[in-house]
């Protein structure tokens, strides 16, 4: 595909280009736009995995990510004069499944009303729901010239293959605004994160908590390992195809119990680890011996990103153990500034992590579908920010001003579940 979005009178005709994988491109070239200090200016990673030439190219490798999975590659690059401006994750859908953000409601309304919802383009990290760079920007390149060209090349790549909409997700909110002011619909969403308050230990942590709060979750891992269950943290060269064979029993097992068909296959797990395992951390937990539970982590140079968890035995409080608890564990002593756990989930709430807003643009070619969302999008938005309030009321953390017991009662009868 080549496109011309357009030349106005202080910026040449660019060339757009629909890259069918990325074999395509070199990872020197990709990884370029996606580390610029253009694309990281906006954010506080240096380094976001998920955007890495190694993780998406691991996907399509896999077979994971292909037009056999309703995932045909096209990513969007952009060039001027033969040098290359920026470049955008991008695939082609036949569903919309594995994105996290649920847009099911308006493509049954497009099908009844006579549309064809499908094929959409949507610009995302699949199976991910973390918050990262979608337009990378070349180094040197202006930023606000390149993200033009992207667009403008998303959406000939929608006329091209008569796609209904474009879905950019999990996009940072300098992205965001910049979506909303290229005519994009605007959409927001939440998830639960930990802040490491400068924390040196999880005592520390514990202590910046009502007193209740903390008597619990040291309850809570004291009866997740109590039945001699021991937990290991695996990294770099230290994690095996023994290991990735262990735990892709148990993601099998969680996948198969709550979604029928688990995205990833057993390739992938073994090409991340060849590709960047020294960004990968696994946390397993063991006993007699035997592993019986794990979680699979990615490594930021600000967060530690929690994925993909399951286990062959269940043991009370031994989810939060391995998911949240030694998550917080591994962010104080490597430094890093937050936890991102994944979508949804109210039980994180009362481990001490915090409702996010989460950031997604939406550009709808039939005006009338446009013209519902934009409404139902305006309501929504109104609907999370005052959900993010309430729920932020209620965090475990003590009240400024407040003691423990006061704090504790005042929120006694409000604290979400905490059964595993």
């Amino acid at each position: 595909m080549k496109q011309a979005p357009g030349p106005t009178p202080d910026s040449p005709t660019l060339t757009v280009r629909a890259l069918p994988g990325l074999k395509e491109i070199g990872a020197a070239d990709w990884d370029a736009c996606a580390f610029s200090p253009e694309t990281l200016a906006a954010g506080d990673e240096t380094h976001n995995p998920f955007v890495s030439h190694a993780f998406l190219s691991a996907l399509e490798d896999s077979g994971c990510v292909s037009r056999k999975t309703g995932w045909l590659p096209l990513h969007v690059s952009v060039e001027r004069d033969g040098a290359r401006l920026g470049v955008v994750p991008c695939y082609l859908k036949s569903h919309s499944q594995g994105e996290y953000v649920f847009d099911h409601g308006w493509a049954d309304a497009y099908e009844r009303a006579g549309g064809s919802y499908y094929p959409k383009l949507q610009v995302s990290i699949p199976f991910t729901p973390v918050t990262g760079p979608r337009f990378l920007i070349a180094p040197g390149a202006d930023p606000d010239e390149a993200t033009a060209g992207l667009v403008a090349g998303l959406r000939a790549l929608r006329g091209e293959t008569k796609a209904s909409s474009i879905h950019v997700t999990f996009m940072r909110e300098a992205e965001w605004d910049r979506a909303g002011e290229a005519g994009f619909l605007q959409r927001t969403d939440q998830q639960f994160h930990w802040e490491n308050d400068g924390y040196a230990t999880f005592d520390d942590f514990l202590a910046a908590l009502a007193s209740r709060k903390r008597k619990t979750i040291r309850k809570e891992r004291r009866d997740a390992l109590a039945p001699g269950i021991t937990v290991e943290h695996l990294t770099g060269a230290d994690i095996t195809e023994a290991h990735w064979d262990a735990f892709y029993a148990f993601y099998m097992d969680t996948g198969s119990r709550k979604w029928g068909r688990p995205y990833l296959n057993r390739r992938f797990f073994s090409l991340l680890s060849e590709r960047m395992a020294e960004r990968v951390l696994l946390v397993m937990a063991q006993r007699e011996g035997a592993y019986i539970a794990g979680a699979i982590n990615l490594i930021g140079d600000a967060a530690l990103y929690g994925r993909n968890w399951g286990c062959i035995e269940d043991q009370p409080f031994l989810h939060f153990e391995v998911c949240y608890y030694q998550a917080i564990d591994f962010a104080i002593a490597r430094g890093l500034k937050r936890v991102e756990a994944g979508a949804q989930g109210e039980h994180k709430l009362a481990r001490g992590y915090r409702p996010v807003l989460m950031h997604s643009a939406h550009d709808i070619a039939d005006p009338a579908l446009r013209r519902a969302v934009a409404d139902y999008l305006q309501r929504e938005r109104a609907h999370v920010a005052e959900a993010v309030d309430v729920l932020d009321a209620l965090t475990p953390f003590r009240r400024t001003n407040e003691g423990d017991a006061a704090d504790g009662a005042a929120r006694s009868t409000t604290s979400p579940p905490e059964s595993p």
